[in-house]
């Protein structure tokens, strides 16, 4: 093992599921290089985002945080991202030179979070994208296309796809010019200039495979034909969702599409993630040309899932498996090989204190994660279930899951729902008046007690609370 502090490596993608690899047995997508990561470390099955929207993700995996710390639980922009103490703050602070190129999605969108150096692109977002606002004050990628190009009005908007949209086309521009490549092409610029006396902390965000489902062409048509199988859809769903229903939007949240259209969408995000596949690849193969590779701890995990059909749901913020469970891939020096961690559940508030224990770095009091590292090498006391939480269809979505049952209480409905994930991984068949649910219904009270909402009063949940995406005690509106 090489006696040289190690460099720390964490790939971020947006909305990827926790299903979509190819060692996890996915039926359709091939993840060739993400599988022999996962074999050269530790894959973690059980990993979640507790609040599976971008921005509060992020806040968890950028702090070390839960959602109740961070303040966020839910999606709102435009509400400054103040934390004195993030992953890159510490890893800057203990003498890492600390680069982010890629997706932040913090605010303002400048915002450095801890790191010497930013280059950003968030991809196509509502809230700043207003003109006449000129856009390349918060888009570092924007520009760089305009200058390839040659034409100082090109965007990555030129495909016209939206950037929740359930509708596909293949990349417009060459390949060398998607976003997803310039990740990578702007990463290996990194490693050429970088300062070889220090060892680095990079963190590299991919916008994709979040919509809009754009991959390079042969990413694209690898998949349009492939037979697939129908989205799961729970014996609960229908009535569940049926309030809510606008498939009449291209960026439907709930609703059906058309075969055509699901096997294009499911074909653009499968394309995107092969892709992201090769670039990782690409990546650390040139890493290994330095010579970093064997001392570089390695970390790919996604911010939150998406929900692509399953039950009658699109797109990401509802606590179901395929919107909250997320991929955890950890590799390095010291790390166990060829392990995978079934029976602990994780969080992206883990992932903090994971990186910076396996840099042999000091991992700051207060943080709500824990290190992963015990995790992987032994049998370790660890939290015997997860809280987490997220405001959808008009009301909050409360969650507690072990990894091997999940419970679930809509805050306006008064809904339970209960789903053995052992036997019923899918999800599909709701077991809320099984006895069972007692136990958790007073597992999430505790959770609750003391919330600003007032989801709790006498012992008792409490429905028709007024909810707000940031809880105003930590973001004073």
């Amino acid at each position: 093992m090489s006696t040289k502090q190690p460099n720390v490596l964490l790939f971020c993608v947006d909305q990827w599921r926790g299903d979509a690899l190819s060692c996890e047995r996915h039926p359709v997508v091939m993840t060739q290089h993400l599988d022999q990561l996962a074999g050269e470390g530790v894959r973690f099955t059980r990993a979640y985002s507790a609040t599976p929207t971008c921005i509060p993700a992020r806040a968890a995996l950028y702090t070390g945080l839960s959602q109740t710390s961070t303040g966020r639980v839910g999606y709102q922009d435009g509400v400054e991202w103040n934390y004195p103490c993030t992953i890159a703050s510490e890893f800057t602070r203990q003498g890492y030179q600390t680069q982010a190129i890629g997706k932040l999605h913090v605010f303002p969108e400048r915002s450095q979070m801890g790191f010497q150096n930013v280059i950003l692109h968030d991809g196509y977002l509502h809230f700043p994208r207003k003109r006449p606002r000129d856009f390349t004050h918060f888009d570092d990628y924007l520009p760089w296309l305009r200058m390839q190009t040659g034409n100082p009005s090109s965007d990555y908007f030129d495909n016209g796809l939206n950037c929740n949209s359930q509708v596909a086309r293949p990349w417009d521009k060459d390949e060398a010019l998607h976003p997803s490549t310039w990740v990578v092409s702007e990463a290996q610029d990194f490693l050429r200039r970088r300062d070889t006396r220090k060892p680095f902390f990079l963190y590299l965000g991919f916008h994709r495979p979040h919509p809009p489902y754009d991959p390079p062409g042969w990413a694209f048509e690898q998949y349009l034909d492939c037979p697939m199988a129908p989205p799961v859809v729970g014996d609960w769903a229908k009535n569940a969702f049926a309030p809510h229903n606008d498939e009449w939007r291209a960026d439907l949240a709930f609703g059906a599409l058309s075969a055509r259209a699901l096997q294009r969408a499911r074909a653009g995000y499968y394309g995107h993630m092969t892709h992201i596949d090769l670039l990782i690849n690409r990546f650390l193969e040139t890493l290994a040309e330095y010579g970093e590779r064997q001392n570089t701890v390695i970390c790919f995990v996604s911010d939150h899932g998406e929900m692509l059909g399953d039950h009658g749901a699109f797109r990401k913020g509802l606590p179901y498996e395929g919107s909250a469970r997320v991929p955890l891939l950890l590799s390095g020096p010291g790390i166990p090989r060829r392990t995978v961690c079934n029976d602990r559940v994780v969080e992206l508030r883990d992932v903090m204190p994971t990186l910076l224990d396996a840099a042999g770095l000091e991992v700051p009091q207060g943080l709500d994660g824990r290190s992963l590292l015990p995790l992987a090498e032994r049998t370790f006391p660890w939290r015997s279930y997860l809280h987490g939480e997220h405001l959808a269809c008009g009301q909050s979505l409360q969650w507690l899951t072990d990894g091997h049952w999940k419970y679930i209480w809509w805050s306006n409905t008064g809904r339970e729902q209960l789903f053995d994930l052992d036997n019923d991984p899918n999800e599909q068949y709701d077991l809320a008046l099984e006895p069972q649910v007692d136990i958790w219904r007073a597992r999430l009270v505790q959770e609750l007690s003391g919330r600003e909402e007032g989801f709790v009063k006498n012992g008792q949940l409490v429905t028709g609370c007024v909810v707000r995406p940031v809880l105003s005690s930590i973001h004073p509106q």
